[in-house]
């Protein structure tokens, strides 16, 4: 197997590295190609270094290449993981300050922040997915890159090759439910659907029995799901009355004002977006990599919140190649599996996994407390995969008024021009 991976200059590579290494045997895996852009080579090149020291560390003899020659990686690729950020920490940063500025969530992946890196990465993207289906027709990619559900629908509408997105967040959930519980993986099973980043767990199964009521009488795993959404006390009855286990990333949506004046004050008293706050940890990360003496994946590397990244992406992998036929949770078309949503629209569920592809569990229509919800924001993201592509900015424009998180249209229109004139240079669809 040879496995590629496109923005390999991450400071979370070296998550990937580890699972690899723990999985070669299993996998076959001989050669590994390592990308990213001009802009990254220093990072890309103490990534590659630390990858041959973690191999040699355990005596594990593998191909690596790394390069910013990206056509030439994906010959051969049987597995591509994509991981990239269109203009780095800094555009990041952007998306962060500009929403907040004007009272508006600014978030890396939701919102206006999360559509103007919709805007930046889907191109690029399906740049990488039109090379695929030249030089490694076969090949599965697997999407991390953020928004992984929208990426990943833009892909699957427009080519022809394989593709699932991943996520780590749904795996944090299980594991943290799991870890409650006191209780073994194998022991407790779910039932997990919405949209990525917008999404719960609907079912709890212990050993094989559906216990979700019988455990929504216990007060403290109340208050623990609730922890995830913030100290709000409103949290406990949003988690008592639905019964539903939210994501974190729910707290954008319950809690709005409380997360924007969080914001203002880290403007304020110059802390600086998370986007600043990443920064420091990443480059205190890669003078960890750049340590010769480094060797294995460092315990600081939690602290960028890469938590089960790799067992998501490489048990996965597992699957679809040694057709185990495992469960996984995906982002994946819905076909049907969701009866409130269209079918060529990807969503985050269980998915049945073995060779030919992930197949998602039929769940019927959504729990009443977050259908209306998710329909909004489906519709959002489908005008914005489509404004991505076209370079328009009506339909942007379109797609932002409709997401709930922006409170009218003037606000809307004046974040999203902000927007793309600070990122001019990497939206030439919308500059022509």
């Amino acid at each position: 197997m040879k496995i590629t991976i496109i923005g390999a200059g991450s400071s979370y590579t070296p998550e990937l590295i580890e699972g690899l290494i723990n999985r070669q045997d299993a996998l076959g895996l001989i050669e590994l190609a390592l990308v990213d852009i001009d802009q990254g080579m220093n990072k890309l090149e103490i990534i590659d270094k630390l990858t041959r020291r973690m191999f040699d560390q355990v005596g594990k003899s593998i191909v690596i290449n790394s390069g910013v020659d990206r056509r030439a990686a994906l010959v051969g690729s049987d597995y591509v993981i994509t991981q990239i950020r269109v203009g780095g920490l800094a555009a990041r940063a952007l998306d962060e300050r500009i929403p907040t500025e004007h009272g508006v969530l600014g978030q890396e992946t939701t919102g206006a922040g999360g559509m103007a890196k919709a805007l930046r990465t889907i191109p690029v993207i399906l740049d990488i997915a039109k090379d695929m289906e030249e030089l490694c027709p076969d090949a599965w990619l697997i999407n991390f890159t953020n928004p992984s559900g929208m990426v990943t629908e833009a892909v699957l509408k427009n080519f022809g090759i394989r593709c699932l997105g991943l996520c780590n967040a749904p795996m944090n959930m299980y594991r943290s439910l799991v870890n409650f519980l006191k209780l073994e993986p194998a022991q407790v099973q779910v039932r997990y659907l919405g949209l990525n980043h917008l999404s719960w767990i609907s079912r709890i199964w212990i050993d094989g029995r559906d216990k979700t009521d019988e455990l929504y009488e216990n007060n403290d795993l109340i208050a623990h799901i609730a922890e995830s959404l913030g100290p709000e006390p409103v949290n406990r009855e949003i988690v008592r009355t639905s019964k539903l286990i939210p994501s974190y990333y729910l707290k954008y949506f319950y809690h709005p004002s409380a997360q924007i004046a969080t914001d203002q004050q880290a403007l304020a008293d110059g802390r600086g977006t998370r986007a600043v706050q990443v920064g420091q940890v990443e480059q205190d990360l890669f003078q960890i990599y750049a340590d010769e003496a480094t060797d294995t994946k460092p315990e600081q590397l939690s602290m960028r919140g890469g938590a089960w990244y790799s067992e998501a992406a490489l048990s996965l992998i597992q699957s679809l190649e040694l057709d185990e036929g495992k469960m996984h949770i995906v982002n994946v078309l819905n076909n049907g599996a969701i009866d409130d949503l269209p079918d060529d629209c990807v969503i985050e569920t269980n998915c049945f996994v073995d060779k030919t592809g992930a197949k998602p569990l039929a769940a019927g229509r959504l729990p009443r407390y977050v259908s209306a919800l998710v329909q909004s924001v489906k519709c959002y993201e489908q005008l914005a995969i489509e404004a991505a592509i076209t370079g328009s900015r009506d339909l942007a424009l379109t797609a932002l008024i409709q997401h709930p998180l922006l409170p009218n249209a003037e606000t809307a229109e004046v974040v999203l021009d902000k927007l793309l004139l600070a990122h001019r240079e990497y939206l030439p669809r919308f500059f022509r």
